[in-house]
């Protein structure tokens, strides 16, 4: 009997093998890697503009080096945003997975002085991380509100309440509610913006110092409120402060066997611009983008810290702003240098346009991600829980991250059909929407939502605007030109997509859930559909 002997199905089967095989031991590396759980730096910057860094805007004028270089060794992502175009619910957004108008906080920000936005019942980044072996460290500026011990209890959340007065605060006893309360083993911050009172540092629930004189603004950048503070706080050295705080954790935890997540949320260069005396002077612009580049060299220092800590390889650090620019920058000025700092964006800070939320977004993870990746997929501020449950593989519950997304098969770029964001939502200072699905952007509202032109006080000018608008970003991404009268059927589309994510309490697969109380422009929602 013959037997014949078949080399190309041998060849074929060969070849099947060998791809196999390096697909598992691809793939069993990944994971590999993934399970020697990373350390995790999170930079949260404050109105720092998508064109104000060069990575992200070539034709900028601000210098920004070790930015820059942060994203030549690791991810750019082109198409990142921001839940909101203001502080406070960007922050809400981060921690939690969720979007902000979910919570009580339906528009604007909170102040110095408001109770806390989070319960302690839901889960953070912060508390996930803590019950998977993570050292947890806070250190920045919170504006997520915490409860201040008062002389008079009856006064908290009363009729009698007053967020401008600080005269029944006691600080000389503890904080509750504070970001010890939500997962954080270590803080140090203080309550809002740096330009809201009391200019008070809180360490582990206890303030620093008991405020003994009231600042008075000098006016000679940008001004802040008056009001209480400590012996302890000066406005010009706290950004310095709060990288000195952070280097000083990652020498500390670098020696620890376990890993260590440090979320360092900066004031800066939120208003009052405050370059200190060693960088006023250097950009040959403004002290905006002095106290950018001041921004800019401390986070180099703080990437040299990393590095000199040995932990390099396995640290995963991402660096954010939390909204676009704001106006206090001094645009006119900074045009006249030709730098813009929302690039080729529409709007600002506050807006529900793309210069309001569209933010520089950088990651470095040695160990995975390749250097000068770039991903332009549209993620959101939202998906970092997710993101970390991956990292430590833990499955999140229906009641948590309900609006966030893994960017974990992004990393490697190998696992682009595995991201499953299907649309993201946009949310403006005064509470309007947008949902922004493929090239497709749809706002509900007529105007900015915010602070350019036109703005929501400008009632003669919206009054004679459609009442939504629609965007085709793949063509117009300086959002010149509203579609809306032209694709109706795009335009009901989005609209039942939102109201979807609405009434589910999710934008996630999973049980429904529930939004806190307050309607807010949902019935503008309604209405818009109605019409279509």
């Amino acid at each position: 009997m013959s037997y014949k002997f078949n080399t190309s199905n041998l060849i074929r089967n060969m070849c099947y093998i060998v791809l196999v095989s390096c697909f598992l031991i691809t793939s069993c590396t990944r994971q590999q890697k993934i399970e020697e759980h990373p350390n995790i730096i999170y930079i949260l910057a404050d109105d720092l503009g998508y064109g104000d860094i060069s990575a992200f805007n070539t034709n900028g004028k601000i210098n920004t080096p070790n930015i820059d270089q942060l994203a030549d060794e690791g991810m750019k992502f082109s198409d990142a945003h921001t839940s909101s175009a203001v502080c406070t619910p960007t922050r809400y957004g981060i921690l939690t997975g969720r979007y902000n108008w979910r919570s009580r906080l339906k528009s604007g920000v909170l102040t110095g002085k408001s109770k806390a936005l989070i319960p302690n019942s839901r889960t953070t980044v912060a508390s996930m991380l803590r019950d998977h072996g993570y050292h947890t460290s806070f250190i920045g500026k919170w504006h997520l509100g915490w409860d201040w011990s008062l002389k008079d209890s009856t006064e908290f959340g009363g009729a009698g309440w007053n967020e401008n007065d600080f005269t029944n605060i006691d600080f000389s006893k503890p904080v509750t509610n504070t970001p010890n309360d939500l997962g954080f083993n270590y803080a140090f911050g203080h309550s809002g913006s740096l330009d809201m009172a009391p200019y008070v540092y809180v360490e582990n629930g206890m303030p620093t110092s008991i405020p003994t004189y009231t600042t008075i603004d000098t006016g000679k950048y940008t001004w802040w409120r008056v009001g209480p503070t400590g012996q302890d706080f000066i406005h010009e050295e706290v950004t310095p402060n709060f990288f000195q705080k952070a280097m000083s954790q990652i020498q500390i935890q670098s020696k620890s066997k376990d890993p260590f997540f440090l979320y360092l949320a900066l004031p800066s260069p939120h208003t009052p611009i405050l370059p200190t005396a060693q960088w006023q002077g250097v950009s040959g612009i403004n002290p905006y983008a002095d106290f950018v580049i001041m921004i800019d060299d401390y986070v180099g220092q703080l990437m040299a810290t990393v590095k000199a800590s040995g932990i390099e390889e396995n640290t995963l650090i991402i660096f954010a702003s939390d909204n676009g620019c704001s106006p206090e920058a001094d645009f006119e000025l900074l045009a006249k240098y030709n730098h813009r700092p929302s690039s080729i964006y529409r709007g600002h800070k506050a807006d529900i346009y793309e210069g309001g939320h569209r933010v520089p977004f950088i990651v470095k993870w040695p160990k995975v991600i390749a250097n000068g990746s770039t991903s332009v997929e549209t993620i959101c501020t939202t998906d970092f829980l997710a993101t970390c449950a991956d990292i430590v593989n833990y499955k999140l519950k229906d009641d948590e991250g309900e609006d966030s997304f893994s960017l974990l098969p992004l990393f490697d770029q190998q696992g682009n059909d595995r991201f499953v964001r299907e649309a993201t939502v946009h949310h403006s200072i005064n509470g309007s929407f947008a949902i922004r699905k493929g090239k497709w952007k749809l706002i509900l509202c007529p105007g900015s939502g915010g602070w350019s032109f036109p703005r929501p006080i400008d009632k003669e000018s919206m009054d004679s605007l459609p009442p939504v608008q629609l965007f085709n970003l793949e063509l117009d991404p300086s959002e010149t030109r509203n579609v809306q009268a032209a694709h109706g059927k795009v335009v009901k589309e989005l609209i039942t997509l939102l109201t979807r994510y609405i009434n589910e309490g999710r934008s996630t697969h999973g049980l429904a859930q529930s939004n806190e109380a307050g309607n807010q422009r949902w019935h503008q929602i309604d209405f818009t559909l109605s019409q279509h």
